[in-house]
């Protein structure tokens, strides 16, 4: 399985992003996560720069692949837009650019005064979304009208020599079936076989992205106290992570989080056989590549701690 680093836009600024994506290639990771937010998931958290620049500003600094984890092409932007953004920034990369698409949190995609849609209306408007950035990669002038959404006369100039590839997120059993339908591969951000699995044998074993967190630091309970303060959201149940408009709800929510429901779920501390043991749930669940970020001030010392740790034990 292939190591990456994951790049949370939530919590970093955009000179840190860049900082962390230049060290993650020096130190042996072999790919890029970065997440794609108008806001972050709560106000300590602080930070949600525009994903497109901030892949500019990487494409000059260091030579690895880089997958959108995730973009919502549908609400907030316009899906020609998003193919254009997604154009550049593959060409940008010299063809290491992979798409990766999913149905979107109201969290972010509120923010023009849309009405947030249902899920099964959701999941129809990202097939509609997905099939016109397809569209508008040919190069050719576009003009269409569908359900959600229309281009008049569109055409994108500046495409990439390799073509882009969109990877689908599914979390559920629906978005699992689009995706392995609609997508050239899989996004989750858990150990979930059982969707894994689904999406396997539907899509006749297209490849499938991974993304962890965890909270690095010289002990164990100082790793739990960054994550607990920084990423409480992450131990919400169900679809509150979808349907939750802003930060400060989800400050509200999250507090029926527990310390302990934080220490029973992240990876806290430097002891290499925990973060080595994380990265084999996601490897026994039968995934590609998984994506590791990490949470809390710590991040250049992770980086080098996998360069030297856990990296080599998985070659």
């Amino acid at each position: 399985m292939r190591l990456g680093y994951f790049l949370s836009c939530e919590e970093y600024t955009p000179a840190e992003l860049v900082e962390q994506a230049r060290a993650a290639a020096d130190a042996g990771f072999e790919g890029l996560w970065i997440s794609d937010h108008f806001h972050p998931w709560n106000n300590e958290q602080g930070n949600s720069p525009f994903v497109w620049s901030v892949i500019g500003a990487i494409s000059q600094v260091c030579d690895l692949p880089v997958t959108t984890a995730v973009t919502c092409p549908m609400v907030r932007t316009h899906p020609a837009i998003i193919a254009q953004a997604a154009a550049t920034s593959a060409q940008m990369l010299r063809g290491k650019f992979t798409l990766g698409v999913g149905s979107g949190e109201a969290l972010n995609e509120h923010i023009l005064g849309d009405v947030w849609p249902s899920a099964e209306v959701r999941l129809e408007m990202l097939e509609e979304a997905v099939a016109l950035i397809r569209e508008l990669w040919t190069g050719e002038v576009v003009t269409t009208e569908g359900k959600h959404y229309k281009v008049d006369h569109a055409r994108i100039y500046n495409l990439p020599e390799v073509p882009t590839e969109i990877y689908v997120s599914g979390f559920g059993p629906k978005a699992t079936e689009l995706a392995a339908r609609i997508g050239d591969g899989y996004i989750n951000t858990a150990p979930d076989a059982e969707l894994l699995t689904r999406f396997q044998e539907a899509s006749g074993g297209k490849p499938a992205q991974a993304g962890a967190k965890v909270a690095f630091a010289p002990t164990k309970e100082e790793g739990w106290k960054h994550a607990h303060r920084l990423w409480p959201n992450a131990g919400l149940p169900g679809e509150m992570a979808q349907i939750l408009p802003t930060p400060e709800h989800f400050e509200q929510a999250t507090g029926l989080v527990t310390e302990q429901m934080t220490r029973d779920s992240v990876v806290g501390g430097n002891d290499p056989e925990d973060h080595l043991e994380q990265v084999k749930e996601y490897a026994d669940a039968g995934y590609d590549e998984l994506y590791v970020a990490n949470m809390g001030p710590h991040f250049r010392e992770m980086i080098a701690f996998y360069g030297q740790h856990v990296l080599p034990k998985l070659r």
